[in-house]
């Protein structure tokens, strides 16, 4: 049965005991019903699937949201047959052979990048010696946080059914990495599925990004970066509020060195142990990622907590300001600008139950991760602009 036509005939499968209709509008392939719950979603969702299979005679897709029309609050359930979703879906899937080749080159390409950029970090008259002392941790480090979040993210997946693409790294000769990237390959069942799964990968990645710094601090004893320190521009840690506050627990400024950290060595740059850099450097990295844009986790979690209407102005804004960013000298921000409008721009598929609310704890942790992102990011000056104005790139040029 073509579901188009059958739109209002498949009405009568709707009912006081699963969603009363009090409408019906034809779309694509399928149908939106108008009305309201009247018992909870995972409990409407299987008997209403099973209805309309029989009346269709072919299985369907069901999903529950809201619509807003003149300051009216209504909920609809849309019907589209799975045969679409299962061919839309196919269309873009990166589990392919060419996929896993493309994320293979991708990893290679990122390990080499990280591997590169550690070395900016060393001292002028360092040798093969001092490379591996001081790079083997800093890579090490951010394979960690990389290895962590996407475990964590892959297990959350599967808690819900949602299936992923294989993971693409996004190669940087700024910070190594610029993050991790996949797609979803099978319909979100609900918007904390939405919201869960970027936040696994955010949140694993900070905390073990945290730890990192930590546990070096304490092994080294001070905060002198240990017996293998890399060197660092101070303007790293004064240039926004999170790291100038991870300046400010180090110690003081000292007017003799030209106001930067208690420990730096003039001309070369602040000490810092290459396992707590790779901390650092891994929030930083995270917070690029959790920017409200897109399809970056940030981006997801905007649309799990505020809706598609308003993660999309946040997405817009976003794009704009990191376009600013870009004309007013920032490669980077020019850059994952770029990255983040034409290849993770869009939004995700609507979650099957849109209509459930995200609960006050999540929404409660999207705002922290959120505020992590703006303490470490906003003013966006150390390590990002390349102009005059707002300083050179914390690791590269004379100190």
């Amino acid at each position: 049965m073509n579901l188009n036509g059958a739109a209002y005939s498949l009405r009568n499968c709707f009912g006081f005991d699963t969603f009363f209709t009090t409408d019906v509008r034809r779309f694509g392939d399928g149908g939106i019903f108008i009305g309201n719950l009247r018992r909870p979603i995972d409990e409407v969702i299987p008997k209403l699937e099973k209805k309309l299979l029989e009346a269709a005679g072919r299985e369907v897709v069901l999903w529950f949201m809201e619509e807003k029309t003149n300051d009216i609050v209504k909920q609809a359930c849309v019907v589209q047959p799975k045969s679409e979703m299962d061919l839309e879906f196919e269309s873009t899937k990166l589990s392919t052979p060419w996929g896993y080749i493309s994320a293979v080159s991708l990893a290679v390409t990122t390990f080499g990048t990280i591997a590169l950029t550690s070395g900016f970090f060393l001292k002028p008259d360092a040798m093969i010696d001092d490379y591996l002392a001081n790079v083997v941790p800093l890579f090490g480090g951010f394979l960690t946080i990389l290895g962590v979040s996407e475990v964590t993210t892959r297990v959350t997946a599967a808690r819900y059914g949602v299936k992923l693409s294989p993971s693409f790294l996004v190669p940087s000769n700024w910070t190594g990495c610029l993050g991790v990237m996949n797609n979803y390959e099978s319909l979100l069942p609900n918007k904390k599925a939405l919201f869960d799964i970027p936040v696994a990968r955010t949140a694993s990645a900070y905390l073990t990004s945290l730890i990192l710094a930590v546990a070096a601090f304490v092994a080294d004893g001070s905060f002198n970066g240990g017996d293998n320190a890399l060197y660092i521009r101070p303007q790293f840690f004064y240039n926004n509020p999170l790291f100038s506050f991870i300046q400010y627990v180090v110690g003081p400024y000292t007017d003799d060195l030209g106001n930067v950290l208690p420990y730096a060595v003039e001309g070369v740059g602040v000490p810092v142990d290459p396992l707590a850099f790779a901390g650092l450097l891994g929030m930083v990295v995270t917070s690029l990622n959790l920017l409200p844009c897109g399809r970056l986790e940030g981006g997801r979690i905007a649309q799990a907590m505020f809706g598609r209407s308003t993660a999309t102005m946040l997405s817009f804004a976003t794009s704009l300001l990191l376009g600013i960013g870009g004309l007013s000298g920032s490669v980077l921000c020019l850059a994952w600008g770029l990255f983040a409008t034409f290849f993770r721009g869009g939004e995700e598929v609507p979650a099957q139950d849109e209509i459930t609310p995200l609960g006050n704890e999540r929404f409660a942790w999207g705002c922290v991760l959120f505020l992590m992102c703006f303490l470490t990011l906003f003013p966006n000056l150390g390590g990002t602009f390349s102009s005059s104005f707002f300083g050179d790139p914390y690791f590269r040029g004379n100190l």
